[in-house]
């Protein structure tokens, strides 16, 4: 199948977005399929508002739909609601081309906490710009619950997996601090609640790996904590697999791919009981839910390890990448194998 994947994040950018979709275009590719990529790669970008090491693409719709045109696709995915996002989207209405969207960020919550914006506000635009897709796709059955409750049509939902020859528990850093080391690892950033984390007075030690907007702010606040900044592949599990818990204590992420990393190492969560670790940790096998963080840590110390590492294997990015094959072959611009994909301009008209 040819396939046009849009996206807003991509590398350098060090989330989970990007992960998941490299992950997916690298599968996809190794599957048979002919995956194209449109990334703010090749545009000019400016930072995004707040968040600097985000490029967004200024202006891109002339570029989107040249693209777009010339590549014929049999089936688009609109991953991101970026410029690029809303560009492609435009294509696809003004050629009547079918397309699939996900939703991969609670993006109305990660406003809230940095501007006054009521989250109705932020659900009604998404829900405008997802309303088009044949299919959204989402990471768990929780996410599809809340946006079905906000009135989002067609929602369906995509897994996610871990790269087990990275994450293992083999190889773990030397880390000479006092024991247990408490560990997380991701974006550093006022919506992954880190300080909650950080405030909670327990014994051990505290590590936080990652970089973020708010990393210079938190090592001046908490001196006490080893920041070690961005890591990646090996090295970043080594890290992470020197933990005796992991603590997750974003109240706002749709799945949480490090919940699985940490898990593939060996390394039980603690945790809220919200969207993600609900879908991902088995409560009391592979992890604590509770309320209260400190004791969903304490109780996580006592957990089997090699729980955390059965679950995790049974979660490869093999199986997330065919079910995503399955939703865009569902949803093709082909009447038939082998057809030619509809793509008829409609005229003047268009939804924006």
């Amino acid at each position: 199948m040819k396939l046009v994947i849009v996206t807003d994040a991509w590398e350098p950018q060090v989330n989970g977005v990007v992960r998941t979709l490299k992950q997916t275009y690298d599968h996809l590719i190794a599957m048979g399929h002919d995956v194209y990529l449109i990334s703010p790669e090749g545009y000019r970008t400016i930072p995004c508002p707040s968040y600097p090491s985000i490029p967004l693409a200024l202006f891109p719709s002339r570029k989107v739909f040249s693209d777009l045109d010339a590549i014929n696709a049999e089936a688009i995915h609109i991953a991101t609601e970026g410029p690029l996002g809303m560009a492609a989207r435009r294509w696809c209405i003004r050629r009547k081309v079918k397309f699939t969207t996900s939703y991969h960020t609670q993006f109305p919550e990660y406003l809230r906490l940095r501007l006054p914006i009521p989250l109705r506000l932020s659900y009604a635009w998404l829900r405008r710009f997802h309303g088009r897709a044949e299919k959204t796709l989402v990471p768990t059955d929780s996410m599809q619950s809340n946006l079905q409750k906000h009135s989002f049509k067609n929602v369906y939902v995509w897994g996610r997996g871990v790269d087990t020859s990275i994450f293992t528990p083999d190889n773990p850093q030397e880390i000479d601090l006092p024991k247990p080391i408490l560990l997380n690892m991701g974006r550093v950033s006022v919506e992954k609640n880190i300080e909650e984390f950080l405030q909670q007075d327990i014994a051990g030690s505290k590590v936080v790996v990652g970089d973020g907007p708010d990393l210079d702010m938190l090592k001046e606040r908490y001196p006490e904590v080893l920041f070690t900044g961005a890591k990646f592949g090996k090295e970043l599990a080594s890290w992470v697999a020197a933990a005796d818990v992991f603590v997750f204590p974003s109240k706002t992420d749709t799945f949480g791919l490090v919940l699985l990393e940490a898990m593939a190492c060996g390394v039980p969560i603690a945790a809220y009981p919200v969207t993600g670790p609900n879908d991902v940790v088995t409560d009391g096998v592979t992890g604590i839910l509770n309320e209260d963080l400190a004791e969903a840590i304490t109780i996580a110390l006592h957990l089997n390890p090699q729980d955390c590492i059965d679950y995790a294997k049974q979660h490869s990015w093999r199986k997330c990448s065919e079910v995503f094959a399955q939703y865009m072959h569902n949803n093709s611009n082909t009447t038939s194998p082998g057809s030619t994909p509809v793509m008829t301009p409609v005229g003047l008209h268009e939804e924006h």
